[in-house]
C-alpha cells in the first residue's frame, strides 16, 4: 500500500513567496550595481575626467568574460552541481567584482586616470562574470519552486525586484555619493554582499525542500532517473532548436535596444530636452533626516502598489473580493500620487530621476503582465506587442523635439520592458527540457551580452563620433545613437512572429493559459 506522501515547502503559499524574496535579494542588488553608473556619468566625466567612450568601455568590458562562454560554463555547472553551490560560487564572484571596483574608486589602487579606469574595469569584469549566471540561477531556481503554481508571474515579480534595483540606482546615486563618485559605488558594492547572505540563508530551506522530495519519492515507489551529464552534443541541440533560437535572439536584439539607452537616457534628457543634472532641493523627500531613503520610499511603494494590484488578489477566490481589494490599492495609490504631485512634477525635470521611469514601469507592469500571461497565455503576441511599443518610444525619443512626446515615450519604453520579459522567460520553460534550463538561460544570456557588449561601447564610441567638434559644454546630438536602436526593435518584431508562427507548429503552448 503507498503511504500518503507529505506535503513539501513549495506546496506551501507563503513559503514560496518568502524564498522569492530571499532570491530576490540577488537580483536587486545586481540590477542596481548593473545599472548605478548611469547617474553618474556627468559626475564621473567632471571628478574623474572619463570621455563618453570610456564610459561605454566600462559598461561593456563587463560582460566580456560572459561573452567568451563564462556563462555557459556557469550553467553547465549549475545542472551539474546544483543551484546553492552556483549561487554562492557565482554571488561571491560579484561580490569580490563589486569591492574591487569600490576600492579603485576611492583610490585605493591609485589616483592616476589610468589606473581609476583599469582597475573599475577590473572589478566590472569579475561582477559581471557572476552576474549573469546569479541572474540564471534566480531564474533556474523560481521554475524548481513555482513550475505549476504562478511560474510566469513570480518569474515577473523576480524581474520586478530587478527594475526597482535598476531604478533606484539610476535615481539614488547622487543622492548617496553626495557629490562624489566613490561612496556610491561602495554603496551598491555592499548591496550585493548582503544580498549573497540571503542567498546562503534560502539555501538552509532548498536543503530541506530536496530531503522531502527524496522521501515522498521513496514512499511513492516511484524511480527517478539520474540526470544524464551534460554533453557539448546538448548545446548543439539547443541551438539546432529553432523556437529556442528565435526566443534567444529577441533576448538580444531587444534587450540590446534597451539597457543601453538606459544608460545614456539621463545624459540625453540632459542634453537634448534641457532637464537638470542635479535635483533641486524643492524636488528631495526628506525621511528620517535622509535624503536617500526619502527617495527610496518612493520607488518601494510604486512596487508594493504593483505586488498588492497584482499579486496579493489572487489568493482570494471571491471574485467581488478580488475586484474591491484592486480597487482600494488603486485608489490609495491616486491618493498618494496626488499628495506627492509636486515633488513628482519636480522629478519629472531631472535627467536621472525622469530616466528612472523606465524601470519604474516595469515595476508596475511586470507582474500584472506575469499575471496575465499565467491566466491567458498569449506569450508571443505580448512579445510582438513589446517590439512595437520599443520601437515607438525611441522614434518619439530621437526625432521628435516634444518633451511630453518623450514622456510618453519613456512610459512605452517602460511597459515594452514589462511586457517582453514577463512573456519571455517562462516560455523557455516550455520549450526546452527542464533539467537542461540552466544551459538554455546560460546560453541566452551569452547571446545577449555579445549584443550588449557592442551597442553599450558602440553608442559611446558613436556618440563622441556624431559630436566631435561640437564645443564642450554644448548639447550632445543623441539621434543617430538611438536610430540604431530602433533596427533593433524592428527585428524583434520579425523574430516575434517567427516564434509565434513556430508555436503554431510545435504546440509548445506559448500562447496558451500556464
Amino acid at each position: 500500500m503507498t503511504e500518503t506522501l507529505k506535503r513539501t515547502l513549495r506546496d506551501s503559499s507563503a513559503m514560496r513567496w518568502a524564498m522569492l524574496i530571499l532570491l530576490s535579494g540577488l537580483t536587486f542588488s545586481t540590477y542596481w550595481f548593473q545599472d548605478f553608473f548611469s547617474g553618474l556619468k556627468g559626475l564621473m566625466e567632471s571628478e574623474m575626467g572619463f570621455s563618453s567612450e570610456e564610459f561605454g568601455r566600462i559598461l561593456a568590458l563587463t560582460t566580456i568574460a560572459n561573452m567568451f562562454g563564462m556563462i555557459i560554463i556557469g550553467g553547465i555547472m549549475l545542472d551539474k552541481w546544483g543551484i546553492r553551490v552556483a549561487g554562492i560560487v557565482f554571488g561571491g564572484l560579484a561580490v569580490l567584482g563589486g569591492s574591487i571596483s569600490a576600492l579603485a574608486a576611492s583610490g585605493f589602487f591609485g589616483t592616476e586616470h589610468g589606473t581609476m579606469l583599469n582597475m573599475i574595469i577590473v572589478g566590472r569584469v569579475l561582477f559581471g562574470s557572476g552576474l549573469e549566471v546569479v541572474c540564471v540561477v534566480a531564474t533556474r531556481t523560481i521554475v524548481k519552486w513555482f513550475k505549476g503554481y504562478d511560474l510566469a508571474l513570480a518569474m515577473a515579480i523576480n524581474m520586478g525586484f530587478g527594475r526597482l534595483g535598476s531604478a533606484m540606482g539610476t535615481a539614488l546615486s547622487l543622492d548617496i555619493g553626495g557629490g562624489h563618485v566613490s561612496p556610491a559605488v561602495t554603496f551598491a558594492a555592499s548591496l550585493i554582499g548582503l544580498a549573497l547572505i540571503m542567498f546562503l540563508i534560502y539555501t538552509v530551506f532548498d536543503i530541506k525542500l530536496d530531503k522531502q522530495e527524496k522521501a515522498n519519492s521513496d514512499k511513492s515507489g516511484e524511480v527517478c532517473d539520474p540526470e544524464e551529464d551534460f554533453k557539448f552534443s546538448d548545446l548543439v541541440a539547443l541551438i539546432k532548436n529553432k523556437s529556442f533560437l528565435y526566443i534567444a535572439l529577441l533576448c538580444v536584439t531587444f534587450y540590446a535596444a534597451i539597457f543601453p539607452f538606459m544608460q545614456y537616457a539621463p545624459d540625453l534628457l540632459i542634453n537634448k530636452f534641457g532637464f537638470s543634472e542635479i535635483l533641486p532641493q524643492a524636488g528631495e523627500v526628506i525621511l528620517w533626516g535622509s535624503k536617500a531613503i526619502g527617495a527610496s520610499s518612493v520607488y518601494l511603494i510604486f512596487f508594493l502598489f504593483a505586488i498588492l494590484f497584482a499579486v496579493v488578489p489572487n489568493n482570494f477566490e471571491n471574485k467581488q473580493t478580488r475586484f474591491l481589494f484592486k480597487t482600494g490599492a488603486l485608489i490609495a495609490f491616486c491618493v498618494y500620487l496626488f499628495v506627492m504631485k509636486d515633488i513628482l512634477a519636480i522629478w519629472l525635470g531631472n535627467g536621472a530621476k525622469t530616466a528612472s521611469l523606465i524601470p519604474l514601469g516595469t515595476i508596475i507592469f511586470t507582474p500584472i503582465f506575469g499575471n496575465y500571461v499565467d491566466k491567458k497565455g498569449k506569450a508571443a503576441s505580448l512579445m510582438i506587442l513589446g517590439s512595437l511599443l520599443l520601437i515607438f518610444a525611441h522614434i518619439s525619443l530621437s526625432i521628435l523635439d516634444n518633451v511630453y512626446i518623450a514622456y510618453f515615450g519613456l512610459l512605452s519604453l517602460g511597459v515594452a520592458f514589462s511586457l517582453v520579459p514577463a512573456a519571455m522567460w517562462p516560455s523557455v520553460a516550455k520549450i526546452v527540457a527542464e533539467n537542461r534550463l540552466g544551459t538554455a538561460y546560460a546560453t541566452m544570456f551569452t547571446l545577449q551580452n555579445w549584443g550588449l557588449a557592442l551597442f553599450f561601447w558602440g553608442i559611446g564610441a558613436l556618440l563622441d563620433f556624431v559630436n566631435q567638434g561640437i564645443p564642450e559644454g554644448q548639447p550632445k546630438d543623441y539621434t543617430i545613437p538611438i536610430l540604431v536602436l530602433v533596427g533593433c526593435g524592428v527585428i524583434s518584431i520579425f523574430l516575434s512572429f517567427l516564434l509565434k508562427k513556430a508555436d503554431r507548429k510545435q504546440n509548445y503552448g506559448l500562447e496558451l493559459p500556464s
